[in-house]
């Protein structure tokens, strides 16, 4: 095992959307980095990877490698565990992007249990396993990339923008990551680390299906890039008076109340 003097930094879910873009992110921030890109397939992930050199080669400061994790397969968590331990001997920064959002007609039970094990279980089983990783880190970070529209407080407010917006199961899904990520909070803070929910806003993500693109587009989402700027801020540090709040970070500044 090679000790990597950089930042050793994990981001699930990011074979695309808000996930590759913060790669691409944290790649041209600082060659202070070393990224893995988190993908359930290599090939995904791989191809990815070659599209961000095809395209960005010049721009390129840190170090970017594919890691093969399905959030929702603990053979593969353990896996991506082992081989972070093996090649790294710690993770200094864990970022839980990886999530769905259902919208394919299906009956309310199967859509809860997709819906959650994706977001809720997977993102849980993730950390419980890089634990020991993060603790080895002198700043380990955990990122749970959330949602404001699992803010119960926002849910209830007549004024906000997405007051009418339906997603129930989504909602709960979010809001329930919510709650891990201030558990967390709790939970860690006698090691140091520093634990938050991000909100990263509508953005153009494959979130609910490549498909669903363009009608994310036609309602006003916002390039992923936004968010991945903002989380780059969160991963380096300018985030930290917002990260010590109580509430969710948002990605234009400030936080979302729980």
């Amino acid at each position: 095992m090679m000790a990597s003097q950089k930042t050793v930094v994990l981001i699930t879910g990011a074979s695309s959307g808000i996930g590759l873009e913060t790669v691409l992110a944290l790649a041209q921030e600082s060659s202070d980095f070393d990224i893995l890109l988190g993908s359930r397939s290599v090939e995904k992930g791989q191809r990815a990877l070659d599209d961000l050199h095809s395209a960005h080669a010049s721009s390129l400061k840190g170090q970017i490698s594919v890691l093969q994790i399905d959030v929702t397969d603990q053979k593969s968590i353990a896996a991506a565990k082992a081989d972070v331990a093996s090649k790294f001997g710690r993770l200094d920064v864990l970022i839980n992007n990886a999530g769905i959002a259902v919208t394919r007609p299906m009956d309310t039970l199967t859509n809860l249990r997709e819906t959650f094990e994706t977001n809720v279980f997977g993102a849980a089983m993730v950390t419980e396993a890089f634990e020991p990783l993060l603790q080895k880190s002198s700043h380990p970070r955990l990122i749970y990339v959330s949602s404001d529209q699992g803010s119960i407080t926002t849910r209830l407010d007549t004024t906000y923008k997405w007051y009418k917006t339906r997603g129930d199961y989504y909602r709960m899904s979010k809001a329930a990551l919510n709650m891990l990520a201030a558990c967390h909070k709790v939970n860690f803070a006698d090691w140091g680390c520093k634990v938050c929910a991000f909100n990263p806003g509508f953005c153009v993500t494959n979130l609910s299906g490549a498909e669903n693109r363009a009608v994310r587009i036609q309602y006003g989402a916002r390039d992923p890039r936004d968010p991945a700027d903002a989380l780059v801020k969160v991963v380096t540090g300018k985030r930290d008076t917002d990260v010590e709040k109580s509430g969710i970070v948002d990605l234009d500044g400030g936080v979302k109340p729980w």
